[in-house]
């Protein structure tokens, strides 16, 4: 145990069990909730504040995250247009002279001057189809209540109006002291707690867990309104504004309302900000509803380790990412409780050991980091990279949201010296990167890889049945269950994929999947000794806490 962690004191106040206390009810933290849930984990989720921000903060939500949210039995969540590719256009107003776009990674800018009739050009190269899923483009206020309800529905105790005070822990738990509404103080036990309680968490800061990376960087400031825009942004959702007294970033939220945030923190009246928004547009013909104002610090800082003891950091608390175009704050964080949850379940039940949770960590954070060093080599932010620090190599955005690997002792055939990212089909079954997209024919009926993964199970994929036998006995005597995914009987690869070409394995080759969907383990050709492979391979990566016996 680090040195952080203290006796748990005996108190006479009022107290709560539940195996996990979730720290934040935003984003994050709900869906923490909704992960636990899905492996049958009771949670306790403690928020200090009484409702949602008026402010829509995050919006765009990446495939990947849909993919989780599929995997929970959340789907259509808004889903962006098939057409749909977020750009952003370079223009002095709506109505003003458009300078040029430039997509998430500013690899497709197009030429100042550039004006077509309608849109500016954009690039008709087909994109690999690397999801099931397709982006979502609700904003954070409508998706929140949402998993607010279903997390409800499914079990989860919040309880709003709740501060934490205290964090302590011991080698058998966790205790939460809070206040509550009333001011009065209670305790809640628990075996782990997650903090997802945003930059400024108090949970971070009790256990003193210090941060590093690009700092502060400025304070800015920005208005919610609601006002019929749509008519003149030419199909674009992000506009940057650029005049010599206005310089500021125009979004939609597609539902009428609209953000323009400014690149200062001057504190500007109402009369001035409907200046503001009319300068934007480059005219004053239309109604404007106010809906609130804010303020806030553009901040990139990465905590020095997710965890501490039986505490996790996630979400802001765990990294601070400025807003981008790849959805790296919001997004990033519901990767880390899914990536978790089956973790706690599986120690919780007892089919792992605690040391399956250290890989929390060694496979989060790296990602973290590289989403830190990513921002600053992308257009946006560049500004703000110190000149004594070398500008990165620009990785591809395919790549960053769904090529991005894991290296820890919970992964076999990973390395330091692998790239941190490549596109899944560069992958090609890499153990440590997920399970790559294709389609199957199930009973006749078209389903996604992603849907044969099940939310406690491991998977085992490959096109010989001569794996049954092995899979059957580690199922006989470990307590980790394997389903074997045998392409080849009822399960028919679409016409077009190839499953050895997609795993980059033989017809007796398998891959081992995790129950979050990444490869555990990858062998091309089946060994002779197959029933001692498995059973080894599995009780390793899984940290089986009683293993089958040979």
């Amino acid at each position: 145990m680090n040195s952080v962690l203290k006796k748990l004191s005996v108190s006479m106040l009022p107290t709560t069990n539940q195996p996990v206390i979730v720290v934040g009810a935003s984003l994050v933290g709900l869906s923490a909730a909704l992960c636990l849930s899905s492996h049958r984990v009771p949670t306790i989720v403690l928020e200090k504040h009484s409702g949602k921000s008026l402010h829509p903060r995050a919006i765009g939500f990446t495939s990947r995250t849909m993919e989780i949210y599929r995997s929970l039995g959340i789907e259509n969540i808004d889903p962006a247009p098939e057409d749909f590719k977020l750009e952003r256009a370079h223009v002095e107003s709506l109505t003003g002279k458009w300078n040029d776009s430039s997509s998430w990674s500013d690899t497709k800018r197009k030429a100042k001057g550039e004006r077509p009739q309608e849109k500016f050009p954009r690039s008709s190269a087909p994109k690999k189809e690397y999801s099931v899923e397709r982006a979502s483009a609700i904003p954070q206020d409508k998706l929140e209540p949402m998993l607010e309800a279903l997390a409800l529905e499914r079990g989860a105790d919040i309880r709003r109006l709740h501060k934490l005070i205290s964090v302590d822990q011991n080698e058998d738990g966790v205790v939460a002291t809070v206040t509550d509404a009333e001011g009065n103080e209670q305790q809640i036990h628990g075996s782990y707690l997650i903090a997802a309680d945003g930059n400024r968490s108090t949970v971070r800061e009790l256990l003193q867990i210090p941060r590093h990376g690009r700092g502060y960087m400025q304070t800015l400031s920005s208005v919610l309104f609601r006002a019929p825009l749509e008519q003149w942004t030419k199909g674009f959702v992000q506009f940057d504004i650029d005049q010599p007294d206005l310089k500021a970033f125009l979004a939609s939220y597609s539902d009428g309302r609209w953000a323009l945030m400014f690149k200062d923190a001057v504190d500007r009246d109402e009369s001035a900000l409907r200046a503001a928004i009319y300068q934007a547009v480059g005219r004053s013909d239309f109604s404007v509803e106010i809906i609130t104002t804010g303020r806030w610090e553009l901040t990139a800082l990465i905590a020095d380790t997710f965890q501490s003891g039986r505490v996790f950091l996630a979400g802001d608390a765990a990294h601070t990412l400025p807003p981008n175009r790849g959805g790296y704050g919001a997004n990033t964080g519901i990767h880390d409780v899914h990536n978790l949850a089956w973790k706690l379940a599986a120690v919780l039940s007892g089919t792992s050991s605690p040391g399956l949770l250290n890989t929390y960590d060694a496979e989060r954070r790296p990602v973290a980091l590289l989403r830190h060093d990513q921002i600053f080599v992308r257009a946006d932010y560049k500004v703000h990279l110190d000149t004594a620090t070398p500008v990165g190599e620009m990785v591809d955005d395919d790549a960053m949201e769904f090529g991005q690997i894991y290296v820890s002792e919970g992964i076999i055939g990973a390395n330091e010296s692998l790239p941190r990212a490549k596109k899944p089909d560069e992958w090609n079954g890499q153990p440590g990167t997920h399970l790559p997209h294709f389609w199957i024919l199930k009973y006749g009926k078209k389903v996604p890889s992603l849907d044969l993964l099940g939310q406690e199970e491991w998977a085992l994929f490959s096109e010989s049945d001569q794996w049954n036998e092995a899979v059957s006995f580690v199922n006989e005597k470990s307590p980790v269950l394997v389903n074997f995914v045998h392409i080849g009987g009822n399960l028919q690869l679409v016409h077009g994929h190839n499953l050895q070409k997609t795993l980059e394995i033989s017809h007796s080759g398998a891959v081992l999947v995790r129950p979050d969907g990444y490869i555990a383990w990858r062998i091309k050709e089946i060994p002779l000794n197959t029933l001692e492979t498995l059973n080894g391979v599995l009780a390793r990566v899984s940290f089986s806490s009683g293993g089958p016996k040979i």
